[in-house]
C-alpha cells in the first residue's frame, strides 16, 4: 500500500483552492488526481482538518472478537487442539473463520499453542531410548 502524500503538498493544494483556483486546476498544478483534491477539500470542510486517515490494519477481526469467550472456552477445554480442529469446532457453533484469522487472534493476545508435553515426551524417549 502506498504512503499518504505529505501534509505540505496537502496544505499548498488547499491554499491554491482557497485563493480561487478550481480543484481540478489545483490538482493539475500539484500533480495529483482531481478526485484527490476534491476528497481533501471535502475532508477539510467536514472535519476541519486534512490529515491522512489511518491505513492498513486488521479490518475483519471484530467477528472473532465478538465471540472471544467462546473461542477461548473451546481452546481452554483442549489446549492441545490444532488451529484446523478449532476452526471446525467453531464452524459447529456458527462461526466460520480461516486458520490465519485464528492465528492472528492468538497472536494478538500472546497466547502460544505449543505442544510442550509432546515435545518433552519425544525428548525423553530420545534421551533414554538411546542411552544418551
Amino acid at each position: 500500500m502506498g504512503q499518504p502524500l505529505s501534509m505540505d503538498l496537502r496544505s499548498r493544494l488547499l491554499a491554491a483552492i482557497d485563493s480561487g483556483m478550481s480543484r481540478r486546476a489545483a490538482a493539475g498544478r500539484f500533480g495529483v488526481a482531481p478526485s484527490t483534491a476534491i476528497r481533501w477539500q471535502s475532508q477539510r470542510m467536514v472535519t476541519d482538518n486534512f490529515v491522512p486517515k489511518p491505513q492498513g490494519g486488521d479490518m475483519r477481526s471484530r467477528r472473532i472478537e465478538e465471540r472471544r469467550e467462546e473461542v477461548l472456552a473451546l481452546w481452554e477445554a483442549d489446549r492441545d487442539i490444532t488451529l484446523d480442529e478449532l476452526r471446525v469446532a467453531l464452524a459447529g457453533i456458527g462461526l466460520s473463520v480461516a486458520n490465519s484469522t485464528l492465528h492472528r487472534f492468538f497472536a494478538r493476545y500472546a497466547i502460544t499453542r505449543k505442544k510442550r508435553m509432546a515435545r518433552l515426551v519425544c525428548k525423553k524417549d530420545f534421551m533414554f531410548g538411546l542411552g544418551i
